[in-house]
């Protein structure tokens, strides 16, 4: 064989053995890759296996850098799944009030221009009802401020338990709480408005060997054309004043009767 013919036989070796170690390298990212894509922690050989990759071709390196990398992988996906939760998490105590298993002021305004806005499209009555603890501060200081905390609780779980799962309560600060009603006109509203008061007003706190009747006024806004959530709290917000300032001085405005 002549010198050249040598040189280009070693050319050639040379650029097949290069192929032969681009195709392996290739392999084992495309085995790297269909592992993420079907999220089956599969061993290095069981992979290969699959893909029809037969075990002579795989040199040890590689099936070392593939079980690397499904590592990895696996990995990767438990702290996207860990951070997806903590996300989660976070959205719901953004939306979630301190004290009361119920939405917060933030959280209750946003439902509520949501159905503001779905009672204008669709011509449906909606309304807002506004609660506010009568001689709340009252109660804190004749016996405490978990009494008082205890309070709360008895009105939002009250509210709770006496409103459709289509309306939605929410705690609007301090002791403050709001009710949305999808579907009530201005007559029904005021009705259930009153009934909300009552049972919270017939079932006593037990605190301590104490028991504390809890009385709340409230005040009612129907949706009207072109309102928004601010117009509509606001309205709700001086109907009860209005009624708070009828309840002064009267026996059933008092903490503990």
């Amino acid at each position: 064989m002549k010198v050249g013919d040598g040189k280009r036989a070693g050319m050639i070796c040379g650029s097949t053995a290069a192929g032969a170690t681009d195709g392996v390298r290739r392999e084992a990212k495309a085995a790297a890759a269909s592992y993420a894509r079907t999220a089956r922690p599969a061993a290095a050989t069981d992979t290969a296996s699959v893909l029809g990759i037969p075990e002579a071709e795989l040199t040890p390196k590689v099936k070392a850098a593939i079980a690397t990398l499904m590592r990895e992988v696996d990995q990767l996906r438990r702290e996207l799944t860990a951070a997806q939760q903590r996300l989660v998490d976070l959205e719901r105590l953004a939306d979630q009030d301190a004290l009361a298993p119920i939405p917060n002021r933030r959280a209750f305004v946003r439902e509520l221009s949501r159905l503001i806005s779905f009672s204008q499209r669709y011509g449906t009555p909606g309304s807002l009802i506004y609660f506010d603890i009568n001689g709340f501060k009252a109660i804190n200081d004749a016996y405490g401020h978990a009494a008082g905390d205890r309070a709360l609780l008895h009105v939002a779980n009250t509210l709770i338990d006496n409103v459709r799962e289509s309306d939605v309560v929410g705690r609007l600060g301090g002791d403050e709480f709001g009710v949305i009603l999808a579907n009530a006109d201005e007559a029904a509203t005021q009705e259930k408005a009153r009934g909300l008061a009552e049972a919270i007003r017939a079932t006593p706190v037990i605190y301590e060997g104490q028991r504390i009747v809890v009385v709340v006024a409230y005040g009612t806004s129907t949706f009207r054309s072109g309102n928004n959530a601010t117009e509509a709290m606001a309205a709700a917000d001086r109907a009860m004043y209005e009624h708070k300032a009828s309840l002064k001085g009267s026996a059933a405005g008092k903490p503990g009767a």
